[in-house]
């Protein structure tokens, strides 16, 4: 109930606001579990992307935004902690757990914010989810959130965000073929190509010119 009151009223506030708009809409399945794999440029990522989906979006952030009562409510709007490091573990078998359930899970590939606002090399972390669960993946691209809460802001911006989202990507034929960190950062790295695509798309640039990069600055993940 609390997320469908808060997805309607910021659904609302997001078009008036930053007119966000979504393209590729009709390929979010209405139901079933899927993964939704989007860039990472800003606080404000998940929450206009999870606004323009027609269902609860379930997501991870790191663990200091589950203290409190900001954790009450992060949890009560479908989020769920995840560790750094070899710890990260038990927050990307969560993942795996509610996909299983039937639900939509939104990861980002990059593992953590971009500081530079470039994308990044994927982490190894969505290939297990993937390899794990065995769902289908859908690639997105926020375009526009840098500009209404950029890095070190704390204060909002008024400016346009469209969603872009792509076609799904189903790994089953590699899952079969293999097993391991070699999979996971295969996984991973198919789901950037496709990133790089959407973001080509955004920009009009060609996606030969929009390559994911290392992001020297990066500091924390799952930010």
């Amino acid at each position: 109930m609390l997320y469908a009151i808060a997805h309607a009223l910021l659904k609302v506030v997001g078009r008036l606001l930053f007119r966000v708009r979504i393209i590729g809409a009709e390929h979010v399945p209405k139901t079933g579990p899927v993964l939704i794999a989007p860039n990472h440029v800003s606080y404000l990522d998940i929450p206009l992307l999870g606004i323009m989906i027609d269902r609860p979006l379930h997501f991870m952030g790191k663990p200091s935004l589950f203290r409190g009562w900001v954790g009450r409510l992060y949890r009560a709007l479908n989020g769920f902690p995840i560790e750094r490091g070899p710890r990260s573990r038990n927050g990307l078998m969560e993942a795996v757990s509610r996909l299983k359930q039937g639900h939509c899970v939104a990861m980002y590939p990059e593992g953590g914010r971009s500081l530079s606002g470039r994308l990044q090399k994927p982490m190894p972390g969505v290939g297990l989810i993937v390899a794990q669960s065995g769902v289908k993946v859908i690639p997105a691209y926020v375009a526009g959130t840098d500009k209404v809460l950029p890095v070190g802001a704390w204060m909002i911006r008024i400016h346009p965000v469209t969603v872009y989202i792509g076609e799904p990507i189903d790994f089953t034929d590699q899952i079969q073929k293999g097993d391991g960190k070699e999979l996971y950062l295969r996984i991973s790295r198919a789901i950037m190509e496709q990133i790089v695509k959407l973001k080509a798309q955004a920009t009009g640039q060609s996606g030969r010119t929009v390559n994911p990069m290392p992001d020297a600055a990066m500091k924390g993940g799952n930010q």
